[in-house]
């Protein structure tokens, strides 16, 4: 296997392929009053892990989920084949077919940009629309070296507040913004070492996964030496 292909194969039915949790999706919408009927999209939406919870505080929602990966996409196809609100597309998050209330993206937005990715989106939100993302960002505590070195392989990453310049200079306003607490890298990180202890155990995995299951170890520890040093911030804008 490639790297792509271990990486896919050690996240498999994974619960959710980022940080996040059901409490910090319902702070986040609680800085929006959307319609009951609200239209949404679901960006880079993963294995569909906050859809459920997007349903819960609009029941009424049309809700399209979007992901480039036909596995997770077949995954949220299956969770919601018997809910009519919601439609599954595989394709680029960047050219989203139709407009929406609310655009949520959780962890994805790097692939995009924050500000190029934004400025995207502001041609499907409709007036007075909402934009949720979540991004990586130094908290401003002291970086270690450690830290440094690991994420040197996301060069786009800054502080909390060039995100957030990022976020206006792609002509949103911020409603609210903070850093996501420790409860929602766990929802992330416990049921992934799950896998990997589980992966390890059931036999000689080749060299290639090998490496793989050690880089996934290795930023799960990195998170818990260092953790305080960086965060995924989560956004919450409105369209300007």
């Amino acid at each position: 296997m490639g790297k792509v292909e271990d990486f896919l194969f050690i996240h498999s039915d994974l619960p959710r392929e980022g940080p996040g949790d059901r409490a910090s999706l319902d702070w986040a919408l609680g800085h929006l009053a959307l319609r009951p009927d609200a239209r949404i999209l679901d960006a880079g939406c993963g294995p569909g892990a906050d859809i459920a919870g997007l349903l819960s505080h609009v029941p009424r929602a049309r809700l399209l989920a979007m992901e480039t990966h036909a596995a997770y996409a077949a995954r949220v196809r299956e969770a919601f084949a018997q809910d009519p609100r919601v439609r599954v597309c595989e394709g680029d998050m960047a050219r989203p077919q139709g407009v929406f209330d609310l655009i949520w993206c959780a962890g994805a937005l790097y692939f995009l940009g924050v500000e190029a990715g934004l400025r995207g989106w502001r041609d499907h939100l409709a007036p007075g629309g909402a934009a949720v993302f979540t991004d990586l960002a130094w908290t401003g505590a002291p970086r270690s070296p450690e830290a440094e070195a690991f994420w040197a392989a996301y060069p786009a990453m800054g502080a909390r507040g060039d995100v957030l310049a990022a976020t206006l200079a792609a002509g949103y306003r911020v409603v609210a913004d903070r850093f996501l607490p420790a409860s929602a890298w766990t929802a992330y990180y416990g049921p992934l070492e799950a896998r990997i202890q589980t992966l390890r155990a059931g036999g000689a995995p080749s060299a290639e996964l090998r490496l793989a299951l050690d880089a996934e170890q290795g930023e799960i520890d990195l998170w818990r030496a260092h953790g305080g040093e960086f965060g995924y911030l989560q956004v919450v804008a409105v369209v300007q």
